[in-house]
C-alpha cells in the first residue's frame, strides 16, 4: 500500500451468514477501502454478490489470494482460521478473525472497539480476535459501567437466536416450525413437538432438541464439569476484553426459538456503589448504547425490536434486593452484526486507520 492508496481488504467466509452481514456494513459505513476481495471455500468460487454497489467474484482460498492484501476478515470455521490465518499473516495482511480459534491465546488481542481499542496494536502474531457474540452482546454496556464503578462478579443467562448457530441454525428453525405450524397440540403433551419434528426432518441438526416451540439450555460442546463451551466462553472473554483477570463470572446459556438476536439478563456486582440512576445516566452517556426502560408503559428491549440494528439496548434497570453494589440489566443486541460482523469491521477500521497513518 502506498501513501495515495486506500488499504487492499480480503473477507474470508463472505458467503456465510456473517459474511453475507459484513458485506451489507462495508457498503453502509464510510468507505475506507481500496480493492475488497471475497473469499470463500471452492464451492463458492465464481458466485458474484455485491459490495459497496459493486459486482465482485468470489475467489478461492488460496495464498496467493492473500498478496497484496492489507487487512484479511475472517468469518470461518476455527479449523480453517487456524490454518490459514497465519498464512494470510505471512503474505503481509493483518487478521481480524471472528473465530473462536486465538480468543484465548495471550499473544492475540480480543478487541471491542468501545472498550479496548488500543489493544488492537498489541498483535505479535498479526491476528486480532472478535469476541464470541454472546460476550458482545452485553460488553458495551459493561465497560460503560465498569469504567465508573470496577465489575468485580457477573452472572448472566443468555437467550440465545438460532442464527448463532449459523445458517444452518436458521434454516433448522425454519423447517422445525413448517413441520409443527397448525399444529395446535404441540404443546399440550409430552414429546408432541419432538415426534413431529423428528417424523419431519433428518436428525442432522445443529441443536441438541428441538428448537421450535422449545426452549433448549445448551449451546456449544460439552465441558468438564458439566459447563458448555459457551458458557465458559462468556467467562473467559468477559476477562480478557475487561482486563479483569480475577472477574468472577457465571453463565448458563440457552438457545430460544428467535431468528437472530441474542438477549442477556445481565447480574452484575461493582466494587464500588452506584444506583439505577447513576447507571442508566452512563449508559445514555455511552455512544453505543440505547436505554430503553420504561416498564410501566410496556418500553424493553426485544429481539423483534432490536434486529438489524447496530447498538446494544439495555432495559428492565434494577437495584437487586439482596446484594449490595449489584445492578440488573436486560440486553438485547443483533448477534450478526455487532455481536460478529460490525465488531470485526469496526476492528479493521481501526487498523486501516493505522496503516494510513492516521491519528
Amino acid at each position: 500500500m502506498n501513501e495515495q492508496s486506500k488499504p487492499t481488504l480480503a473477507v474470508v467466509g463472505a458467503t456465510g451468514a456473517v459474511g453475507t452481514v459484513l458485506l451489507g456494513i462495508l457498503s453502509e459505513r464510510k468507505d475506507v477501502w481500496g480493492e475488497i476481495r471475497l473469499v470463500a471455500s471452492a464451492r463458492s468460487v465464481g458466485r458474484v454478490l455485491q459490495v459497496r454497489g459493486e459486482d465482485v467474484v468470489v475467489q478461492e482460498l488460496t495464498s496467493q489470494v492473500f498478496d497484496g492484501v492489507d487487512v484479511a476478515m475472517f468469518d470461518v470455521p476455527a479449523e480453517v482460521s487456524t490454518r490459514w490465518a497465519p498464512i494470510a499473516v505471512e503474505r503481509g495482511a493483518v487478521v481480524v478473525d471472528n473465530s473462536g480459534a486465538f480468543r484465548l491465546d495471550r499473544d492475540v488481542p480480543l478487541v471491542v472497539p468501545e472498550v479496548n481499542p488500543a489493544q488492537v496494536r498489541n498483535r505479535p502474531r498479526g491476528i486480532i480476535a472478535n469476541p464470541n457474540c454472546t460476550t458482545l452482546t452485553m460488553m458495551d454496556a459493561l465497560g460503560a459501567l465498569h469504567a465508573g464503578w470496577e465489575l468485580s462478579e457477573l452472572v448472566v443467562a443468555s437467550y440465545q437466536a438460532a442464527s448463532g448457530a449459523g445458517q444452518p441454525g436458521i434454516d433448522r428453525l425454519y423447517a422445525e416450525v413448517e413441520a409443527v405450524c397448525g399444529k395446535r397440540d404441540v404443546g399440550t403433551h409430552t414429546g408432541g413437538v419432538r415426534r413431529r419434528v423428528a417424523a419431519a426432518l433428518p436428525d442432522d441438526s445443529p441443536f441438541p432438541a428441538p428448537l421450535a416451540f422449545n426452549v433448549v439450555p445448551w449451546a456449544g460442546s460439552v465441558k468438564e464439569g458439566g459447563w458448555s463451551a459457551e458458557e465458559l466462553k462468556v467467562r473467559n472473554e468477559s476477562r480478557k476484553i475487561l482486563g479483569i483477570p480475577d472477574l468472577k463470572v457465571s453463565a448458563t446459556c440457552v438457545r430460544v426459538p428467535v431468528v437472530t438476536t441474542h438477549s442477556l439478563a445481565v447480574h452484575a456486582t461493582f466494587r464500588k456503589p452506584l444506583t439505577v440512576a447513576e447507571a442508566r445516566t452512563a449508559l445514555i452517556e455511552a455512544p453505543s448504547v440505547v436505554v430503553l426502560d420504561d416498564p410501566a408503559n410496556g418500553e424493553w428491549p426485544t429481539p423483534a425490536d432490536v434486529v438489524g440494528s447496530d447498538p446494544t439496548f439495555v432495559g428492565r434497570m434494577r437495584q437487586a434486593l439482596d446484594f449490595p453494589n449489584t445492578i440488573e440489566l436486560f440486553v438485547c443486541g443483533d448477534n450478526l452484526r455487532k455481536g460478529a460482523a460490525l465488531n470485526t469491521a469496526q476492528i479493521a477500521e481501526l487498523v486501516c486507520k493505522e496503516l494510513s497513518g492516521a491519528d
